[in-house]
């Protein structure tokens, strides 16, 4: 818009074209019908600066064809300073050259002459003050929408962070809803699995509360101790007690096991065994008893099988991951 204002100010509006150039055509055949002409002029009623300064030249002009002397060199200023301001070269040598002549000339005062040519100048300053209106009310409105944009561009950042916000509350929402379905599926899974140990913990819980509390002989002792070790390891080598697991596993889990067995049909059956250990949850002391291993093979054990895991780049293996 500030572009468009610069634009217009410098070029020449066609509603006082015809009067100067009827004037310009005039100047030498008719000099005092063309100076009567300009004076017929309300310059301040020119709509912008072009016009203003070509009648100042013209004006200027006519008064030096005329032989009349201009009281002040307040209108070929005009022309001056325009031309100079928006670089035409050929009118403001003119408008100098006039300027020169005017100074330089002798010629005679005339009261009437003296008159119309104070009051032009009365005209040329309600111009001016009216251009400073004009370009007054232009920059409000430039600053106005440019205040308004910059609000628009604030409440549309406002709206875009709000929903930003909003979105990441939905998600949060979700995350929730997720983590209590996991944790309902977890506590399922503690569930199943825990009538599931019971009854195999049960007898070896019993043995050991009577190795600890019973003052028996040192072979009664002896003989209990080993009835818990055989009863662990036949546990170990339950495979029905190892399929019930994985069935829970996979019936808490989304069918875990079996998505881990389809997708890694390579897979050892002691890895797949501790991986089914893992998804249920169970302590590495807890494994090692069922593995028959220490607690620090079984830490080894598990690296490995999360380094096949990871290698695999499996959903599969993500749902197994996030339960070691």
């Amino acid at each position: 818009m500030l572009i468009a204002i610069l634009i217009g100010g410098c070029s020449m509006s066609g509603r006082h074209r015809k009067s100067l150039d009827e004037a310009e055509r005039m100047m030498f055949s008719n000099p005092r019908g063309a100076l009567e002409r300009l004076n017929s002029c309300d310059v301040s009623e020119f709509e912008d600066s072009a016009s203003l300064a070509r009648w100042a030249l013209l004006y200027s002009e006519a008064l030096n064809v005329n032989r009349l002397t201009a009281p002040t060199d307040t209108i070929i200023s005009v022309a001056i300073d325009y031309y100079s301001r928006c670089g035409n070269i050929s009118g403001l040598a003119k408008a100098k050259k006039i300027k020169s002549e005017m100074i330089s000339s002798g010629s005679a005062n005339d009261r009437l002459a003296t008159s119309l040519y104070l009051q032009k100048e009365k005209e040329c300053f309600l111009f001016k003050e009216r251009a400073r209106r004009k370009e007054l009310t232009y920059w409000l409105v430039i600053v106005g929408v440019m205040s308004l944009s910059v609000i628009f561009w604030q409440r549309q950042r406002i709206r875009a962070r709000e929903a930003s916000n909003d979105a990441l509350i939905a998600e949060a929402a979700g995350m929730r809803c997720e983590l209590r379905v996991q944790r309902a599926g977890r506590s399922e899974l503690e569930s199943k699995l825990s009538g599931l140990l019971e009854s195999r913990f049960a007898l070896i819980d019993s043995l050991c509360q009577t190795y600890y509390e019973w003052q028996g002989t040192k072979n009664e002792r002896k003989a209990v101790a080993e009835s818990v070790k055989e009863k662990i390891v036949s546990l170990k080598q339950d495979e029905v007690f190892f399929k019930e697991m994985a069935g829970t596993a996979d019936d808490c889990c989304g069918g875990i096991a079996t998505r881990l067995r389809n997708g890694f049909p390579e897979m050892k059956p002691d890895e797949f065994r501790l991986a089914v250990y893992i998804v249920c949850g169970l302590s590495s002391r807890t494994i090692s008893l069922l593995l028959g291993e220490s607690v620090e093979n079984v830490y080894k054990r598990k690296s490995r099988l999360k380094s096949k895991l990871k290698a695999g780049n499996s959903p599969v293996a993500e749902d197994v991951l996030r339960r070691f």
